[in-house]
Formats: C-alpha cells, structure tokens, sequence
C-alpha cells in the first residue's frame, strides 16, 4: 500500500537561497530511488514556505528512504536553515 506525505517546510528569511538548494538536491535523489512514485516540491515565495507532495511504495520503503545520506545530512541542517516543519502522512481516500 502506498505512502502519502506531505511536508511543510518553513525557511529562515536568511536561510531560503541554502535551503532552497537543499531541498532541490533531495528532490534529485529521492527520485532516483526505486520505490518513489512522486517527490514534488512546491514553493511559496511570499511566505518562505517550501511544500513537499510524496509517494512512496510501502513503510519500508519509506524507512529506507528515510535513512539516506541526503536525508540525514538536510536533517542535520534543518536547524541552522529553517524554522519550523511539519509532516502529515496521510492515506488517499480517493
């Protein structure tokens, strides 16, 4: 069963050009893995918000997702570039 997520992503008003180009890099290699079905990222340039639409084949995919270098390292950074983010995992109901 697919995983749905979404992922607001808040940037420090310093930070959105770095933070902007990390979350690029992420879309580039989630892609790449096998088990992703969409990694769409979406930007709202008046409130610094950064918006993430995804899916993923099953929870351990996910899990191995979760666990690459590119994620780690932005989770890492998240600190320093932004200011808040929050994660909705949700189910498709149609």
């Amino acid at each position: 069963m697919s995983i749905y997520l979404t992922a607001i992503v808040k940037s420090k008003k310093e930070t959105i050009t770095a933070l902007r180009a990390v979350l690029l890099d992420m879309v580039e290699n989630s892609r790449k893995e096998e088990a992703c079905i969409q990694y769409d990222l979406h930007e709202s340039a008046s409130n610094r918000t950064f918006i993430f639409q995804e899916e993923w084949k099953d929870q351990p995919s996910l899990d191995v997702h979760n666990k690459q270098p590119y994620i780690l390292a932005f989770v890492e950074q998240a600190a320093t570039l932004t200011e808040d983010i929050v994660i909705y995992k949700t189910e498709k109901l149609a």
